[in-house]
């Protein structure tokens, strides 16, 4: 999501600044800001919007100085605009901050009560104020840096700047991504490798409650408890091509790997554990008006359709509301029934589907409400919605869809838990349980991330075989990651594949298997209404000699004993396990279109946005 950029030597350096930040553009943000130390003191220059805007305003009034840092901001605390953009500043201090500080609204209050004026809606702020007490109690930049952390709850990518230690950059990790560069004359700091490559090539990654103390000189890495130590640069030889997608062969790769920190930003600030509920700032629904609800329609196409599939299980389970989900292209033909007491949900990454932003507003026109689920700031969907849900799962390049699904799941999920706090179908004590959950969910798509040699070496041996098709079975809300699944097949590798509920499969598909066929089948042990009978439908499938790769949990033994290859997943609720099931159906897919030499994030017929009918 947002990007960081920061640089200590010789040069003016706010020309170079933004053009590091213009490598970070692919993340996303809705606007940007640099802060620069020079004769002047500190110079804060900020713009809403894109960074030509920015621009424009530097080669105006160019900020004199050659040490400073950059941000690029998407917006979670506070609207976009020219007071919430980065860097934050007080009293000689600028700050820069990815991330979340979960107790700021204490901190703040705490600060206010001491005099301290805020001039933004945003969390950051309050790191420019706890490090300029700190610099004010005689703490150098450093040790400023390092106690205002400690008062902290939340993550963070920081960097700060100080009038009274004007040749140096403080940098601190706590689960956002930051990267030191180290050149000659001159050390840069940035949210990711593009930024950089322009001015070296020899980097350092920070790590979890690390920080670094950046000077023309040199750099300094230290822990959050103030001990020195060191690590060796790593030079990195990317073409930059391979720079954009940070190493990946492909954007889709990259993608999927991104997975878990696009579900960590779309939780963030979301997930309040200890209040038990979700707090989504653009959805403004109170208790009369949720309770009100008495039905939910869901509108999308192709993957989003599958999100809003399993978005259904989701709400209705966990808000007790009627849920339907349609196609957009079918829903807006067939006269639906919408009233005042519908609330329509449409979902799409790009928030320009031509047509599921007309059947939100065929909705509309008939007295619903709407909810736009989407990923791209301002697009038409959401200024449309009365509500909105960003996914943050920032730019996804790749035409076959892979975070923009796990995030929509996620978005989901959060507002299933809302409406049922509003509508008193669920408990403080209940939903707390259920965002705990949740929470689980990145660590989880890390650790299933691990396996992907394994599922490297499956679709080995399905280029290299003889199949008409390919089936996938699911049950409950694993049926949705079917459908996924054959779509990802199908749209890149142009496979044949076809996903069913598994209590269909002697209606038809069943008639697709013969010796060898592959069959996909999703079994997790947590959905105990539907297990044993997805161990049936595999017995049904080896009976006539299909060759089924399974996914399911981890320690499950039965599943193993009967499919011929399994991949594992952490072991999660029923309802927040398509978040994992499908991210190996996704590798899957991937190796068989890499192996067959297709292009991956092109293909075929197929475009990334579908604005006509």
């Amino acid at each position: 999501m947002c990007g960081i950029v920061g640089y200590v030597g010789e040069a003016q350096c706010t020309p170079l600044i933004v053009e590091a930040l213009r490598k970070l553009e692919y993340r996303g943000y809705d606007s940007a800001g640099v802060a620069v130390l020079g004769g002047r003191g500190l110079t804060v220059v900020r713009a809403k919007g894109k960074l030509s805007n920015l621009e424009a305003k530097t080669k105006a009034e160019p900020p004199d100085g050659t040490v400073g840092i950059g941000h690029t901001r998407w917006a979670t605390h506070g609207r976009p605009s020219d007071e919430n953009a980065h860097p934050h500043s007080y009293k000689g201090v600028a700050v820069v901050h990815n991330g979340i500080i979960e107790n700021h609204l204490a901190l703040k209050a705490a600060l206010q009560k001491d005099g301290h004026a805020f001039t933004s809606e945003t969390d950051t702020e309050i790191f420019a104020h706890l490090i300029s007490d700190e610099i004010l109690s005689g703490a150098d930049l450093p040790e400023a840096v390092r106690r205002s952390l400690t008062k902290i709850r939340g993550t963070y990518a920081l960097a700060a700047v100080c009038e009274k230690d004007p040749g140096r950059i403080v940098a601190a990790k706590n689960a956002s991504p930051l990267v030191v560069g180290v050149g000659e004359g001159a050390n840069f700091l940035a949210s990711d490798i593009p930024a950089l490559l322009a001015h070296t090539r020899d980097v350092i990654f920070l790590e979890e409650g690390e920080m670094a103390v950046i000077a023309r000189s040199g750099v300094e890495l230290r822990r959050m408890d103030g001990t020195v130590f060191t690590r060796a640069p790593r030079h990195i030889d990317w073409t930059p091509g391979m720079a954009e997608k940070t190493g990946h062969k492909h954007f889709m790769h990259k993608e999927i790997h991104e997975q878990p920190r696009a579900l960590t930003d779309t939780i963030r600030g979301r997930a309040s554990f200890e209040e038990g509920d979700a707090w989504l700032d653009e959805v403004h629904l109170n208790a009369s008006m949720a309770r009100a609800i008495e039905r939910v329609e869901i509108v999308a196409c192709g993957t989003s359709y599958h999100s809003g599939l399993i978005g259904k299980f989701m709400l209705e389970q966990l808000a007790r509301v009627h849920c339907e989900v349609d196609l957009a292209s079918e829903f807006r033909y067939r006269d639906p029934m919408v009233s005042e007491r519908t609330y329509a949900i449409a979902v799409s990454q790009s928030g320009e589907t031509a047509d599921t932003l007309a059947a939100m507003r065929e909705a509309q026109s008939r007295g619903a409400r709407a909810l736009a689920i989407c990923n791209v700031l301002g697009s038409a969907i959401p200024r449309d919605a009365q509500d909105i849900i960003y996914t943050r799962a920032g730019p996804e390049i790749g035409v076959a869809s892979t975070k923009a699904f796990t995030t929509q799941l996620a978005a989901f999920y959060l507002l299933a838990v809302r409406l049922g706090r509003l509508r008193g179908a669920l408990s403080q004590d209940e939903a707390r349980l259920h965002l705990n959950a949740l929470g689980m969910i990145p660590s989880w798509l890390e650790e299933t991330l691990r396996g992907e040699e394994g599922i490297h070496s499956v679709a080995k041996e399905l280029v290299g075989g003889q199949h008409a098709t390919v089936l996938y079975l699911g049950r409950g809300p694993q049926w949705p990651v079917a459908l996924e699944g054959a779509l990802k097949m199908k749209e890149i590798s142009y496979i044949h594949a076809e996903g069913y509920a598994a209590g269909e499969m002697k209606h038809g598909p069943i008639a697709l298997i013969e010796e060898g066929t592959p069959v996909v089948v999703l079994a997790n042990h947590n959905d105990e209404s539907v297990y044993e009978k997805t161990l049936g439908n595999i017995h049904e499938a080896k009976a006539r000699g299909a060759k089924v790769i399974a996914v399911a949990n981890v320690g499950d033994t039965q599943v193993g004993q009967l499919a011929d290859r399994v991949f594992y997943v952490p072991s999660a609720p029923a309802l927040l396990a398509p978040m994992l099931t499908v991210l190996p159906l996704q590798i899957l897919s991937y190796h068989v279109a890499d192996m067959k030499g297709l292009d991956v994030d092109q293909p075929r017929n197929l475009a990334k946005s579908v604005t006509v009918e």
